[in-house]
């Protein structure tokens, strides 16, 4: 299967409240630097290149006086704007994928599709309180942001879970894992009847 040019992309969002660059290379080895100033959403994101077996860097500061709330949001926005250009017209991806991730007592499912049409099912209600400033609220507006700006479908259930860490954490886990079966090049064809996504 040709690839005519590297899936590869950088992103820069400057706005009042942060300031984010993410640099993605979905053939590459994961590996990468992480480093919004907080720690927490570090470690998610520590997370999503890890088990997503991509390179991705994705450095940023935010109005953390105020909430991490736009740091999260305005990450996802610029991860999926990243994604979007990485894969272009999107000619032989899988496009669809999921994944079930156990950690401890919870089960997160994510399923996702590449399809350009951005939906976002994730209602983190009764998974309260939070890990380090960070609460499932904040990972939908990350999750929200994503497929915002990738122009992805995507459907997450958290099956089990107590802990917020465990569940935050495990969410994270699934979607990544999704994320590089669905960004896999399977064919030379466009996975749409449509002729286009």
């Amino acid at each position: 299967m040709a690839r005519t040019a590297p899936r590869s992309a950088t992103v820069e969002r400057v706005t009042n409240e942060t300031q984010i660059k993410v640099t993605l290379e979905l053939d590459a080895p994961a590996g990468g630097v992480v480093a919004t100033g907080h720690g927490f959403l570090d470690h998610m994101l520590e997370q999503l290149v890890r088990h997503g077996a991509f390179a991705l860097s994705v450095e940023g500061r935010g109005d953390l006086h105020i909430d991490v709330h736009h740091l999260a949001e305005d990450t996802g926005i610029t991860l999926g704007q990243a994604f979007a250009r990485a894969l272009g017209d999107k000619t032989g991806i899988a496009r669809y994928a999921d994944a079930f991730m156990p950690m401890d007592e919870t089960l997160a499912h994510a399923v996702l599709d590449f399809s350009g049409r951005p939906w976002i099912s994730f209602e983190p209600n009764g998974f309260e309180g939070s890990a380090g400033g960070f609460n499932v609220h904040h990972l939908r507006e990350l999750l929200r942001g994503f497929c915002n700006h990738a122009g992805v479908t995507m459907h997450v259930r958290v099956l089990s879970g107590v802990e917020v860490h465990h569940v935050c954490e495990a969410v994270v886990k699934a979607w990544a894992r999704a994320l590089h079966e669905a960004t896999r090049v399977v064919s030379d064809t466009l996975p749409s009847t449509k002729g286009t996504l």
